[in-house]
């Protein structure tokens, strides 16, 4: 096993620069907790080389390496254009079709049959992340004609937002469909959900896992302005949030988005639900060997603000220096990380707590007044794990379980490392063989305080409800 104790996780998207078996390696060993695999981009064939490789380096490593498949969802593309690339000039007159054709500087292909349907004339259209900007002047039967208000290159397949449009595609496009029965037949541990807008988006999913049979979980991407207005419920149905930094940008004035991820990032840890940090964090390492001092600064605070993992993009995906951008981030974290302020955060539970709520506080309570060296839990749902994370305890969490599909699934979760474990005699058997199972891994050694959290009685499999504290003799 990689004994690598970052609390942040770092998630990273794959790509043609990171699909070799060597170079993925080489990443797992340089920090990477989760391998996201974009819905957007490639082949199934390829994916599942992806999945493959993945879970035969965590039968070689001994790691537990999870995967996050992100589904496309209602993403507006353009096609492709002539030649690859054209200039599309300021101040001049665009034709947008819904008819298939090759772009150019007079016409140009949108491929969302509903467009001319859903937009009116004085809307905005964003092009390639809002780099490029169109508003609406006229609406000739399915022809929409725009005026180029902001001008620049643009090239085959970029995405398009439209802040000011109810758009009326469903959640779960044709191709999502195809995309999660894929997800779900190779048993991945998170789907990502993209542009959500209400948390019966979220539900739809879920209860399409269900019936499915399979127990993947649910990450909501935040990336409509919808999202943002509903982001408590969403919150409370969703198994993970991810600020998806990018589209959320451009949908929404981008002056808003600073508040917007610290909001939801405190809201995430009182709802013990993990919540990544998305969208160009180190995105100059696509070409560049070390980042700028903007993007260590936002990696930084984005660990000061309670994120349970960062996300790579591009810069793993087809960036020049996979490895050494995991790397450059793993540094990052670890540096902050030593500061004490990043810890414990004094939210005891509310009128509304359960049991568990309260002895999973407690322990956390309890190992920062002891100077524990960690918090070792039994759990079998892994609502423990999620609660004991939640709070940010400086203690290492050593979550064991017997619960398979769970060894994967928590290796998002901040500050969790988790083991197999199945030998459930008695809480006191239990209890001594976790304690020689991390003496002998060199995890905790002679005179170290450890925080037990499990349930009594073990064989019930109910919620945490015991607390011990040993030394380790």
């Amino acid at each position: 096993m990689i004994h690598r104790f970052n609390k942040t996780k770092i998630v990273a998207t794959m790509g043609p620069a990171s699909m070799n078996k060597h170079m993925l390696e080489k990443m797992i060993r340089a920090g990477v907790d989760v391998c996201r695999i974009n819905g957007s981009h490639g082949e199934q064939a390829i994916m599942k080389t992806i999945i493959d490789n993945v879970r035969e380096l965590n039968e070689e490593l001994n790691t537990h390496v999870a995967i996050l498949f992100d589904l496309q969802g209602p993403k507006i593309r353009i096609g492709d254009v002539e030649k690859g690339e054209f200039l599309l000039k300021e101040d001049s007159t665009i034709e947008l079709t819904t008819q298939e054709s090759l772009g150019n500087a007079e016409k140009l292909y949108i491929r969302y049959p509903q467009f001319y349907k859903d937009v009116e004339a004085g809307e905005k259209i964003l092009i390639d992340d809002g780099k490029l900007e169109l508003v609406i002047i006229d609406i000739i039967g399915e022809k929409v004609m725009a005026k180029v208000t902001h001008g620049g290159i643009l090239s085959s397949r970029k995405g398009v937002n439209l802040p000011n449009t109810n758009i009326s595609l469903p959640s779960l496009t044709e191709k999502d469909l195809i995309d999660l029965h894929f997800a779900l037949e190779n048993n991945v541990e998170w789907i990502g959900l993209s542009f959500v807008r209400s948390p019966e988006d979220v539900l739809d999913l879920k209860r399409l896992i269900t019936a499915s049979g399979k127990s993947s979980r649910v990450i909501a991407k935040i990336e409509k302005p919808e999202a943002v207005k509903h982001i408590d419920e969403i919150i409370s149905v969703s198994d993970g949030i991810m600020v998806a930094r990018g589209d959320l940008g451009v949908e929404m004035p981008f002056e808003k988005v600073p508040a917007i991820q610290k909001t939801i990032v405190k809201k995430c840890n009182k709802a013990s639900k993990p919540v990544i940090i998305a969208t160009q964090m180190m995105e100059s390492m696509i070409t560049n060997f070390r980042p700028t001092r903007a993007e260590a600064n936002d990696v930084g605070n984005a660990v000061f603000d309670g994120a349970d993992a960062l996300m790579l993009s591009a810069e793993t995906s087809v960036g020049k220096f996979p490895d050494g951008t995991v790397s450059a981030m793993q540094k990052i974290i670890s540096e902050v990380e030593m500061l004490d302020e990043i810890y414990f955060r004094e939210t005891p539970p509310d009128g509304n707590a359960t049991i568990a709520d309260s002895i999973c506080y407690t322990a956390c309570t309890l190992a920062r007044q002891t100077g524990a060296k960690g918090i070792a839990a039994m759990t079998h749902s892994g609502g423990t794990a999620f609660k004991i994370s939640a709070h940010r305890p400086k203690a290492n969490i050593f979550i064991f379980t017997d619960n398979k599909t769970l060894l994967n699934s928590l290796n998002l979760l901040w500050g969790v490392r988790v083991f197999y474990y199945d030998n459930y005699e008695s809480t006191d058997d239990t209890i001594s063989d976790v304690k020689l199972l991390m003496k002998e891994a060199h995890l905790i050694e002679k005179g170290d305080y450890l925080i037990h959290v499990a349930s009594t009685p073990l064989h019930e499999r109910t919620t945490a409800n015991t607390i011990k504290l040993s030394v380790i003799d």
